[in-house]
């Protein structure tokens, strides 16, 4: 899940949280094998509903599944509730980018690009992923975008293992996203991930320095997640307060996974081929 930067860090559950610099966390060995079986939860959830989803359903369908699927594995959803949102996914069609609210008036369609986003709280801590769904045919722009945002997150996972910086992992994505003719939002990035469902470090998609360039260490969590649009990079929020489109209408589509950094690379937790 995106959400602005001025809401990293805020719990999502009462807890205390043991800091390390710049407030980013050092899972030990026993918060990990948590996470990998929160993050299991939502690979799961979402792996299910990638199977599910159909044309004539509607986003309130989905989020009423994800939600009674996420109980039954034992986890509470991360977004229901999370500073006011009323889903258990963020449910994102077409030109919207992100934060999409799931309804029964939004229907599915062929030819849509969808996006499911969710996450699942577990013994403490938070898994986040999110995937783009192709609904039956689409057009070739839409497939095209689609496949390159999903290469464009495992472009920036390829880069990570203790020692390298967030610099390392929003270039790789940014080239690879540009290569192909397409735009990265900015308003919106990832972030690390565990006992709060946003904390630090901001987890970019381009090249900045405004924020800062974090070097990774063995243990961090973090949610990569880049947003592609096929126009304009730049989203404008709706009266609802939470959904981001896009300001000219174009398509837009978003990957993103909770993965590990590990002395030698990484671990995907969220890896939907192992469900």
């Amino acid at each position: 899940m995106n959400i602005f930067s001025n809401l990293l860090s805020q719990t999502t559950q009462p807890t205390t949280a043991k800091k390390q610099r710049r407030g980013i966390e050092i899972k030990s060995l026993r918060e990990i094998e948590i996470m990998r079986q929160s993050a299991t939860i939502v690979a799961t959830v979402l792996k299910e509903i990638s199977e599910l989803v159909k044309p004539g359903m509607t986003t309130a369908d989905l989020d009423a599944y994800a939600e009674k699927r996420i109980r039954e594995m034992g986890a509470t959803p991360s977004f229901k509730g999370y500073h006011g949102f009323p889903g258990s996914i963020c449910s994102s069609i077409n030109n919207e980018a992100v934060h999409g609210i799931p309804s029964s008036k939004k229907v599915i369609r062929v030819g849509d690009v969808l996006k499911v986003d969710t996450g699942a709280y577990y013994q403490g801590f938070h898994g986040d992923s999110c995937i783009s769904i192709a609904v039956g045919e689409v057009t070739q722009e839409a497939a095209k975008l689609i496949r390159v945002a999903e290469e464009a997150l495992y472009k920036g996972i390829e880069q990570v293992k203790a020692g390298v910086y967030l610099l390392d992992l929003a270039g790789a994505i940014e080239d690879h996203v540009k290569a192909n003719g397409f735009s990265i939002v900015e308003e919106f990035t990832g972030h690390g991930v565990g006992r709060n469902l946003h904390e630090e470090p901001s987890v970019f998609n381009y090249r900045t320095r405004e924020m800062p360039n974090v070097k990774l260490r063995a243990g961090m969590t973090l949610a990569i997640e880049p947003i592609l649009n096929a126009g304009s990079r730049h989203t404008r929020t709706l009266s609802d307060r939470w959904t981001a489109v896009t300001v000219d209408n174009s398509l837009s589509a978003q990957f993103e996974h909770t993965v590990l950094v590990t002395d030698t690379g990484y671990e995907i937790l969220t890896d939907r081929s192992k469900v």
